[in-house]
């Protein structure tokens, strides 16, 4: 039997999803139901423990598909990126088809439009709305309250430079496996950015290393990478900004920074990890 990326393959031991009937073995299968994230923001782990480590984070809106539920836990996949864990069950309701995203670093929901009423909810860049009318500076969101209409844009209108929406978040901590405005990691920052601009993007570095772009000459001159190129490390991402510099989020700095780029290429080899991939979109 071909080995599976447990990270994106919705199966265990005990039950698999309907779809992998066939391809991976299991006991049972299960067609799944659809809910949707919200919270503002949910940690997706390995285990059903608290204190399991965090493999990445879901975003209000988001769908997740559910394969089985245990003691106030839900295991399944997240549809943007196909990453499988647990996450609270608290934090999903019933799914929404999005018809707009957060593009403000952050924005909040609001229980009637008005900008000095209480916030009910703050929520993250990319966070997926689901949108009935508008009123007046406001969208009304089908179940919640209002977000500013002005930080959230169609679904379906792309950024044009993934550089930019990455600068949006220079300064934001740097939290392993996290992917919202409140912390983020290196991956994180790549996939909002891309997925932003309509591309297509897995969650964690080694998979971008493997699936975006066309790999260019180890050789490249720095002078002749682009604004967008990618850089991989084992276990780490940066994109460049121009030929002087980069930007990642590093735990180095534990932030979203713009760093040099021939001092930051030597600085991590240094500490025993060399650039061993470069690609271009």
């Amino acid at each position: 039997m071909p080995a599976f990326d447990r990270r994106t393959t919705p199966a265990r031991p005990d039950l698999a999803a309907a779809s992998l009937q066939g391809i991976v073995p299991a006991p049972r299968y299960v067609q799944g139901e659809k809910r949707r994230v919200v919270e503002n923001v949910v940690t997706l782990r390995r285990d059903p423990d608290f204190s399991a480590s965090i493999d990445t984070e879901l975003l209000f809106g988001e769908i997740f598909t559910v394969y089985d539920e245990m003691e106030g836990w839900a295991w399944g996949q997240a549809a943007n990126d196909g990453y499988v864990g647990w996450l609270s069950a608290n934090a999903l309701g019933t799914a929404q088809v999005p018809t707009h995203r957060v593009s403000a670093l952050r924005t909040f929901i609001y229980p009637v439009p008005s900008i000095k009423s209480p916030q009910m909810m703050a929520l993250s860049y990319g966070s997926a709305l689901a949108v009935s009318r508008t009123e007046g500076q406001f969208l009304a969101l089908e179940g919640w309250g209002f977000v500013f209409s002005a930080h959230a844009r169609a679904i379906d209108s792309h950024e044009s430079d993934p550089v930019s929406v990455a600068e949006t978040f220079l300064r934001v901590p740097y939290l392993w496996g996290g992917k919202s405005s409140l912390g983020l990691d290196c991956s994180a920052l790549v996939q909002t950015s891309l997925t932003a601009c309509g591309v297509a993007c897995p969650r964690d570095s080694d998979m971008q290393e493997k699936a975006l772009g066309h790999v260019l000459d180890p050789d490249t001159p720095l002078a002749d990478l682009r604004r967008g190129d990618l850089l991989f490390w084992k276990g780490h991402v940066a994109m460049v900004r121009d030929a002087e510099t980069m930007i990642h989020a590093t735990g180095h700095a534990m932030t979203v920074v713009v760093e040099g780029l021939a001092a930051g290429i030597q600085r991590i080899a240094a500490a025993g990890s060399p650039l061993r991939t470069i690609k271009r979109l």
